[in-house]
């Protein structure tokens, strides 16, 4: 009979490429401790992008 294999007692926690948990304040928070947090520039919607969203948005 083969052997069952055992689950360690002590989980491993899954990390991303930040070193964090994924969760979006871990990520944010990460991005902020490590000086790569995007431009206000980046950050925003353009507003021809925004108004193209707009109008598929049901009322």
């Amino acid at each position: 009979m083969a052997k069952a294999k055992r689950k360690s007692k002590s989980p491993r926690r899954k990390r991303n490429k930040l070193g964090v948990k994924n969760s979006l304040v871990n990520n944010i928070n990460a991005r902020k401790k490590k000086g790569i947090s995007r431009s206000k520039k980046k950050k925003t919607i353009a507003k021809k992008a925004y108004a193209k969203k707009k109008n598929n948005w049901k009322e």
